[in-house]
């Protein structure tokens, strides 16, 4: 099992639908000691109403699951990033970003982007 998972929006919508097999998958992780790692970008693209995604927020506020900020430099870096692979998506660079850099493999229901920002990520379709 790798160090730990960042999710895109389609894992996290996975969840909030509440997916057995990706919550399995979650699970399973965090007994392994994984690491579970949300980009802030991701949670504003998934995020509508608190009140209708109750799974998703209890998900999000667990202690196991870690939500990325987007500083500056790293804003820069997922410009760049997006520009060199032609992916107007800045959501999914920020995701491609953050696994790259922590050594992350990435949950997504679609892995065309993703795979396209950084051939090198170990992508799994959720």
């Amino acid at each position: 099992m790798t160090t730990g998972f960042c999710l895109d929006a389609g894992a996290l919508i996975a969840v909030d639908r509440g997916e057995r097999r990706v919550i399995s998958l979650l699970d399973r992780a965090v007994a392994a000691g994984a690491s579970l790692e949300v980009p802030a970008t991701v949670v504003a693209q998934v995020w509508r109403d608190g009140s209708h995604q109750a799974r998703l927020a209890r998900f999000l506020n667990a202690r196991e699951v870690i939500t990325v900020d987007l500083d500056a430099q790293s804003a820069r870096a997922v410009g760049v990033m997006c520009g060199a692979a032609g992916i107007p998506d800045v959501v999914d660079g920020h995701v491609a970003l953050h696994a790259r850099r922590r050594g992350l493999a990435v949950l997504t229901s679609d892995a065309g982007d993703i795979a396209r920002l950084d051939p090198t990520l170990v992508i799994i379709e959720v």
